[in-house]
């Protein structure tokens, strides 16, 4: 028991502390891969480790600073908007999560196919 809850203990700290050290670059192949695993799956479960992982790199994302911006201030007009698409991507993230949570897998799915359109006007601007 004690040799299970220490190895639990020990993969959940190794997993938790990946996307903190993930570049940009790796942040948006996690949210790429979530993505695409929301969309051909059909257990809640998987979807919504999905919709967690994608969360975390959203969020690490949001401190890193896109190729396309780099020497910009952080508080530059360019900087905050980058931030506010991968606020965008968040809420969305958030939706689709709660409606897996609920058990409701085409809602989640139907919340997610949003998640392109959020990429793609991003991508446009800071890719």
């Amino acid at each position: 028991m004690r040799k299970t809850l220490l190895v639990m203990f020990t993969t959940t700290l190794l997993c938790t502390s990946i996307p903190a050290l993930a570049s940009l670059e790796d942040d948006m192949d996690m949210l790429k891969g979530g993505l695409r695993t929301v969309m051909k799956s059909d257990d809640a479960g998987e979807i919504k480790k999905a919709l967690t992982d994608m969360r975390s790199a959203a969020e690490d994302a949001k401190t890193q600073t896109p190729d396309k911006l780099k020497g910009q201030p952080a508080d530059s007009a360019q900087m905050k908007d980058f931030r506010a698409g991968l606020d965008t991507l968040l809420g969305q993230i958030d939706s689709s999560l709660k409606l897996a949570e609920a058990g409701d897998v085409a809602g989640a799915k139907a919340e997610a196919k949003k998640f392109a359109d959020t990429r793609d006007a991003n991508h446009k601007k800071f890719r």
